[in-house]
């Protein structure tokens, strides 16, 4: 019998009665909304759905959504864990449920690219829903965990040999819409650094080149991304007991250096996390295990804008360990912190803290959800908004 031209499959009626439902700009506000897990589900329910949600349109529109800064329904936290026996762990929950719902439950192990069974590894960072993973013995990873993406970066062109120390940063170019991996190499001629290699990875590109040596003395730190640059904590020279430190930045859009201005923190400083909170750069200075102050630079490279916005004390027992970094500041005023291998929240409104369950690890990162594949990555995906 011969088939009528004029038939439509059950796909096919799908779509036509979704069009007439629903106006496209609707169904766009609805679906960007929506967890990623959703979206990927949703891209089996028509081929309208599916163009829809893949479109890089949809990707930029959904990560605004989910990027907000005052709204964390979007984000989760990363943990990494690593065994001694077995291959390292990374685990994840949504940071409501890291204290809200802190069930077994609610943290779930996630597949992660690496090859080597009993690899180290340290996660450089993590923007727009990328996560950039450093491994010994298996290089770089770009990954997504809410997608489950990844793509294993080129060997970089300068080889790792004794007598190097190598350190990472991720963010992403505004000025190229491109997502960039920097990857520092510090060579040693005795106790001091003699030479600093700097190469620098474009994903559009994917491949490695080479810029200016580094600037600015030893860094300590994987770099830290703010405002389309990457900054570094650095010293001129790490071995004395009184050295002076600085931060350095690198603009990934036109790759030149900087430096940002901070405070004096004061003598009884004993020890210090410079890191990002909230989108700002930010220093939890530790006071000899009397308190801990938390400083953000609320207006980017003014120095005047360094401002205290929290004090934390210490208590005595199960706070033994120092506080390592902020991880999140909450709308409601309280703070997320890394506390040895545990997460503290405190609330300075009634000066009371809470300890998550969730504990065993060795480095915590907040991640937003995105659809952003770093394989599919060509530029286009984003626009930046901040």
């Amino acid at each position: 019998m011969e088939e009528n031209p004029s038939s439509s499959t059950p796909i096919q009626e799908l779509d036509t009665v979704i069009s007439l439902s629903f106006p496209h700009e609707l169904l766009v506000e609805i679906l960007s909304r929506l967890p990623v897990k959703s979206l990927v589900k949703f891209k089996c329910v028509s081929r309208t759905w599916l163009s829809l949600i893949s479109s890089s349109q949809f990707i930029k529109t959904h990560l605004e959504i989910s990027s907000n800064k005052d709204d964390f329904r979007h984000r989760g936290i990363i943990f990494y864990c690593p065994t001694p026996i077995s291959p390292p762990h990374i685990k994840q929950c949504s940071l409501q449920s890291a204290f809200d719902a802190p069930s077994v439950n609610e943290v779930i192990g996630i597949d992660f690219p690496m090859n080597g069974r009993y690899s180290l590894l340290w996660v450089v960072g993590s923007y727009d829903g990328l996560v950039c993973i450093a491994s010994v013995g298996n290089g770089l990873f770009l990954w997504n965990p809410s997608i489950g993406k990844s793509k294993k970066l080129p060997d970089m062109n300068v080889k790792y040999k004794p007598g190097r120390y190598i350190l990472f940063g991720f963010g992403y170019d505004k000025l190229n819409d491109d997502y960039k991996v920097v990857g520092i190499f510090c060579v040693f001629s005795g106790a001091a650094v003699s030479k600093t290699v700097v190469e620098v990875y474009s994903l559009k590109t994917d491949s490695w080149n080479r810029i200016e040596d580094f600037k600015g003395g030893f860094p300590f730190d994987f770099g830290k991304y703010v405002n389309g640059k990457l900054h570094w904590a650095t010293c001129d020279d790490f071995n004395s007991r009184k050295y002076s430190w600085k931060i350095v930045s690198l603009d990934l859009g036109n790759e030149t250096y900087g430096e940002v201005e901070h405070l004096d923190y004061g003598e009884a400083v004993n020890a210090w996390s410079f890191d990002v909170l909230g989108g700002c750069l930010s220093m939890l200075c530790n006071y000899k295990r009397i308190r801990a102050d938390v400083w953000v630079m609320k207006e980017y490279g003014v120095r005047d804008s360094w401002t205290k916005v929290i004090s934390i004390p210490y208590l005595d027992g199960p706070a033994k360990y120092r506080y390592n970094r902020p991880v999140c500041l909450l709308r409601t005023g309280e703070i997320l912190l890394n506390c040895g291998s545990r997460l503290l929240l405190y609330n300075p409104r009634n000066d009371t803290f809470r300890f998550s369950q969730i504990n065993n690890f060795q480095e915590v990162n907040m991640c937003v959800e995105s659809l952003v594949s770093p394989n599919a990555y060509g530029g286009g995906q984003r626009q930046h908004h901040y």
